[in-house]
């Protein structure tokens, strides 16, 4: 079974998550400079099979799109150009930096530790990616 990819998009940083081949369990893959993201996933999607990417859809509070949903937008009409085999699926990821940021403290890791951006952006994408194999069980 193919995998699923998750893309926490940023404009100095991406996070990515990805599933295991049963697509039971999401992983934090990497987090990469976006600058280097579309090669990445070339080199990724030659190497495994993925059925779909999650993107994340930044939203305000009240569910209008935030002031970084434009730069996503563009980097989705972008991908799909370069992958348009590949389906794309936009996510909700409001609250999911802070949900990161709790698992990194409950995780027990140091304060430092818990400064990596990174890891937050690696941790926030694992967590749309959890969130959408929960939601979308039979």
């Amino acid at each position: 079974m193919p995998r699923i990819l998750s893309i926490d998009y940023g404009q100095k940083r991406t996070g990515i998550a990805v599933t295991d081949e049963m697509q039971i369990i999401a992983s934090g893959l990497t987090t990469i400079p976006t600058n280097t993201l579309i090669d990445f996933l070339k080199d990724y999607f030659a190497k495994e099979k993925v059925e779909a990417v999650l993107i994340g859809e930044p939203k305000q509070m009240n569910g209008q799109p935030s002031e970084s949903a434009s730069v996503i937008k563009g980097f989705v009409t972008h991908f799909s150009n370069i992958f348009p085999e590949m389906k794309v699926v936009r996510v909700d990821e409001r609250f999911t930096s802070k949900m990161a940021f709790q698992t990194m403290i409950d995780s027990g890791l140091s304060k430092k530790q818990r400064q990596n951006k990174g890891l937050i952006d690696e941790i926030s994408a694992t967590i749309m990616l959890q969130d959408y194999l929960s939601s979308n069980r039979f």
